[in-house]
């Protein structure tokens, strides 16, 4: 593991946070574009799951007793973005839910891997007990969203034709 391995419960809930608190901005991110692209059903999904994101992150805040975001070290991750941010790249103005529904699912099970390898590696109890709990919640996420998938057309190959593409006059 590249990332900074927290050494307090203070740095461990601080690098949580910030990846939840990232999420959920990258989320809604996600929902305004669908929205300006007239997709309202992937943005309703995507702001269901900045919701769940931003409750995350308030439940942290309270548990913490924190009133202001604490500072987290710029090498808190093992790539330059939290584990459960989903890329910008991966998102298609005409995705179905399906597609977003993936996304997420693969960004909740790469923050389930996250907290497990930081419980693998903490150097201290405090650390390894919240990291396995969260570690469990991501489990819990996978779970619903597997479930959300499970009921979701798959849709065809074609889904990424438009039929109104747009035009360069250069």
């Amino acid at each position: 593991m590249t990332a900074n391995v927290p050494k307090t419960i203070e740095e461990f809930m601080a690098q949580a946070l910030a990846m939840e608190r990232e999420a959920a901005q990258r989320y809604n991110d996600f929902a305004d574009a669908m929205e300006m692209h007239n997709n309202h059903e992937v943005a309703k999904l995507f702001r269901t799951m900045a919701g769940y994101e931003t409750k995350h992150a308030q439940e942290i805040m309270a548990e913490m007793n924190w009133s202001a975001d604490p500072v987290v070290p710029a090498n808190a991750w093992p790539s330059m973005e939290p584990p459960e941010v989903v890329p910008n790249d991966e998102v298609h103005y005409l995705m179905h839910p399906w597609h977003a529904l993936q996304l997420a699912l693969a960004a909740e099970q790469r923050a389930e891997a996250y907290f497990d390898e930081l419980a693998r590696a903490a150097t201290t109890d405090s650390v390894r007990r919240a990291a396995l709990q969260l570690k469990a919640e991501e489990a819990e996420h996978v779970q619903l969203v597997q479930a959300w998938l499970n009921k979701t057309p798959k849709p065809d190959d074609s889904w990424a034709d438009d039929p109104d593409p747009p035009r360069y006059t250069e």
